[in-house]
């Protein structure tokens, strides 16, 4: 790596951050940059980088300053054309992003979301017991972590089962085409055509059951509250922001489990640890890695002058391992309070669905806890690349039943 400030108030990295070796092993990367400065000038792709944890929250908060209406990919929304309909959530700020974001949050808040917790539990626990009953070694990311929201997340929304096959494929090329168009991008074009059209038909009303969170959104169009326009693309949101996440963020909790034994026994002897574990595992893992905002003025960051229309490249994941912020920051540790981390952004445009993937991964792992004594990693483990999303592709591990 190369970063240089000699001549410059900003220091200035040459790293690509999208190659294969950063994706692979972000880490050593982004704690050169924390340690360049708070600002650095990324000169490939002609961006300004944060990845401290002040100033990746203070960015992140301000969304007037740091607009998501131009993109939260690399792509400027001011000159380029988007390759899709903007999402109404993670794409704009308000006036035009409040309605949908205070019809889901209202319907996917703590309280609402509970009525899912006790089908959740039965299908996590049958889901475990087949496993098991398949040996006791299988792929954690597969067999699990990819398994178990596939099972209820479109039910919850109300989905047709044909397609579903199409959400992941879909997903992982959105939060692809975030980063520069590169061979990742490249790879995913050829069905964007096909997949976007399966999305698109599976968020039309007369699709969707009565009873899922589809269906309240098209109802709460029916209201007014928003516009008959704006439901497909709330479902589609949806869809694409509550599959890819969860799935990544369960892999995530999984992982951290099998390398860190000790916090498994711990997690054993309480189990109400379950949510702590999964956002400590989001703050370790961080399967969304980075975001870009735009600069709507001239500002200065750490003593760097940002300009108006500049491109901002977030780094959601090196803000959490932070030790400016963090004690101990590469520890996976359940005694830590890990609220506060930015695995899930921060201000109006945190993730909506954050607490239906909290349910999701404290189900999986209450149903595994009861079964499971423990569990380490018995193959080799692969990654997942993509431009956005720290991920898993395989993940083998062997447990000791309880």
């Amino acid at each position: 790596m190369t970063i240089s400030s000699a001549a410059l108030t900003t220091p200035v990295s040459d790293v690509d951050p999208f190659s294969y070796d950063v994706l692979e092993d972000p880490l050593p990367f982004q704690a050169d940059l924390r340690a360049a400065g708070p600002v650095v000038y990324l000169e490939k792709y002609d961006v300004f980088a944060m990845s401290r944890y002040n100033e990746v929250h203070a960015a992140l908060t301000d969304w007037q300053t740091f607009q998501s209406s131009a993109g939260v990919g690399l792509s400027n929304f001011r000159y380029e054309k988007p390759w899709r309909p903007p999402s109404l959530l993670l794409e704009a700020d308000p006036p035009h992003h409040d309605a949908p974001r205070a019809v889901l949050t209202k319907m996917l808040g703590p309280r609402e979301i509970r009525r899912l917790g006790e089908s959740w539990a039965a299908d996590a626990e049958q889901m475990v017991e087949d496993i098991l009953a398949r040996g006791i070694e299988f792929d954690a990311v597969t067999d699990l972590a990819a398994a178990f929201p596939l099972r209820v997340f479109p039910d919850a929304v109300g989905i047709p089962q044909a397609g579903r096959e199409n959400l992941l494929p879909y997903g992982d090329h959105v939060f692809n085409a975030f980063g520069p168009p590169n061979e990742l991008v490249a790879k995913g074009v050829p069905r964007v055509a096909e997949l976007s059209a399966s999305i698109a038909a599976q968020c039309a009303r007369d699709v969707l059951t009565s009873d899922g969170f589809g269906a309240q959104i098209w109802a709460a169009a029916d209201r007014g509250d928003i516009t008959e326009a704006q439901a497909p693309l709330i479902v589609r949101s949806l869809l694409t922001a509550g599959v890819d996440t969860t799935v990544n963020g369960l892999a995530a909790v999984l992982y951290a489990f099998a390398a860190n034994p000790d916090q498994w026994d711990r997690l054993r002897e309480n189990p109400a640890l379950a949510r702590t574990a999964f956002d400590e595992a989001v703050r370790f893992e961080s399967p969304v890695q980075t975001f870009f905002r735009t600069t709507t003025r001239d500002i200065e960051v750490g003593g760097t002058l940002i300009p108006e229309g500049r491109k901002i490249l977030m780094f959601l994941g090196s803000a959490n391992r932070d030790p400016r912020r963090w004690e101990n920051p590469d520890a996976f540790d359940l005694s830590r309070d890990p609220s506060g981390h930015l695995g899930f952004g921060f201000g109006i445009h945190q993730c909506v669905g954050q607490h239906i993937a909290r349910l999701e991964a404290s189900t999986i792992l209450s149903a595994l806890v009861k079964r499971i004594a423990s569990i380490e990693i018995c193959g080799p483990a692969r990654r997942h690349y993509n431009n956005t999303l720290r991920a898993w592709k395989s993940l083998p591990v062997r447990v000791k039943l309880a």
